[in-house]
């Protein structure tokens, strides 16, 4: 199998659809990634902000396969690194297989402790018509699946750059498959 890699870096100041594409990023513990609209120790999506908004921020680093998008081209959908809401593109890793409490170490310093998967809303229509089914299915049981990539919190920061290695530390067992946050 081959090395899990960081293949591309995104971010967005303001609360844009999509990220734009970046040299590297810098993750702060506790808080997400530097300049990001959602980055904070409480909720930043405006829909849960609406709800409450002293909630816990579990949602300050998204994490999308690479796969994904080759997946959604395939299908026709051409989608780019951080078009769909991703700072981090991953290569060589499921990380819808992953369970909740992972470690992911992304290059020399940053850890993101995953936290669960990324709802995918509406507004992925709206970017791109009918891709909500390419990213939200069923399975051959008829549970819900949801692969558009997994959210997770900063416990170390540090800069992450496209080429960086990722490790993963699994959590003791028994594992707990993800939900979605």
């Amino acid at each position: 199998m081959a090395e899990a890699t960081v293949a591309a870096v995104s971010r967005s100041g303001s609360h844009t659809f999509g990220k734009y594409g970046e040299p590297d990023i810098r993750l702060v513990a506790g808080l997400g990634v530097e300049g990001d609209a959602h980055s904070g120790a409480t909720v930043k999506h405006r829909s849960r902000v609406a709800q409450d908004p002293t909630q816990p921020n579990l949602r300050q680093v998204h994490l999308i396969h690479s796969e994904l998008h080759e997946e959604l081209r395939a299908a026709g959908f051409e989608v780019a690194a951080g078009e769909l809401g991703e700072n981090v593109t991953t290569r060589g890793l499921d990380l819808l297989a992953l369970p909740t409490g992972t470690l992911l170490r992304l290059g020399e310093a940053a850890v993101v402790e995953v936290t669960g998967l990324r709802n995918p809303c509406a507004q992925i229509d709206r970017f791109r018509p009918g891709l909500l089914k390419q990213v939200v299915g069923r399975d051959d049981s008829g549970r819900l699946v949801r692969k558009a990539g997994i959210m997770g919190v900063v416990v170390t920061g540090g800069p992450v750059r496209p080429g960086d290695a990722i490790r993963v530390e699994l959590p003791p067992p028994p594992h707990r498959s993800l939900e979605r946050v």
